[in-house]
């Protein structure tokens, strides 16, 4: 595996971080289109960028974090926000939203603060804040494949019970499932996802690549497992097409990969609505 990773060359590094975010982003963005917290991903995406910016600092300003990617500090900070995410949830039960914008302007706070202190360049920042496969290392894609195996095994031990949650919580209690814990374990791999999808699509954008797929496939999907299925697949779709063009033309990567997920989401809709049209005008005719 070692040599393996050793002998891909960057351009190919970044497409196989690619295709694993893509593979991952739309199996999670689907759990959260059913339980309508999609939003949820922005406000971790912006804590995230807090510990990616305290991360980078205490980098350049200690010789003790000299050598730790700034990407593991990114984690922490997205599992350490995704629990207090929770925790607002269950104190503020009667305004549970409230808990999704207080995360998101203390990430956005702390974060403008920690870029000021540090002295790191526009270069750096841009990389981190719009993506670009170009900057994915051998240790980030590490860390994407550790990242996502851990989130693919915590889907499939606890499947039944994401889907009890996700569409009926009173059902899940009932049944005698953990409410309050399922939601920490799934709020952790909501965390996870978007720490490893940085890299390559960008803080400021990661959101949208877990919500785009899924938002276009369930204009064709007839389940829920259809819904995750062609999500994977709108996803593959858009971030093998946005790295290609990015990389031909020197667009930000995640800025790419986004506008052509829109595009895909724009067709389906105009194809899905001029399908419904011909076959109401056959109906008639017949």
């Amino acid at each position: 595996m070692q040599d393996l990773l050793m002998n891909l060359t960057f351009i190919e590094r970044g497409v196989v971080a690619g295709v694993i975010i893509a593979l991952i982003c739309p199996v999670v963005g689907a759990f959260l289109l059913v339980r309508r917290v999609s939003i949820i991903s922005e406000s971790l995406s912006h804590i995230t960028l807090t510990g990616i910016s305290a991360g980078v600092l205490l980098g350049s300003t200690t010789i003790w974090f000299t050598d730790i990617n700034p990407m593991y500090a990114g984690l922490a900070f997205a599992v350490a926000g995704s629990l207090l995410i929770e925790k607002l949830r269950d104190i503020y039960k009667h305004f549970q939203e409230l808990a999704i914008p207080i995360i998101l302007s203390a990430g956005v706070g702390l974060s403008a603060i920690f870029m000021s202190l540090s002295k790191s360049g526009y270069t750096e920042w841009y990389m981190y804040l719009f993506g670009s496969i170009v900057s994915v290392t051998r240790e980030d894609l590490i860390f994407i494949i550790i990242t996502a195996i851990v989130v693919l095994i915590m889907v499939l031990l606890f499947y039944k019970e994401f889907i009890s949650i996700s569409f009926d919580q009173e059902y899940a209690t009932v049944s005698g499932i953990s409410v309050r814990l399922m939601n920490r374990i799934f709020a952790v791999l909501v965390a996870f996802v978007i720490a490893m999808s940085m890299k390559v699509v960008g803080i400021l954008l990661v959101g949208a690549m877990v919500v785009l797929p899924v938002a276009t496939s369930i204009h064709v999907a007839k389940s829920f497992k259809q819904v995750v299925g062609y999500g994977v697949g709108f996803a593959q779709l858009a971030m093998l097409s946005g790295i290609y063009f990015s990389y031909q033309f020197s667009i930000a990567t995640g800025g790419m990969i986004v506008v052509i997920g829109l595009l895909q989401l724009i067709v389906v809709m105009i194809t899905k609505k001029v399908v419904i049209k011909w076959q109401g005008r056959d109906i008639r005719e017949h």
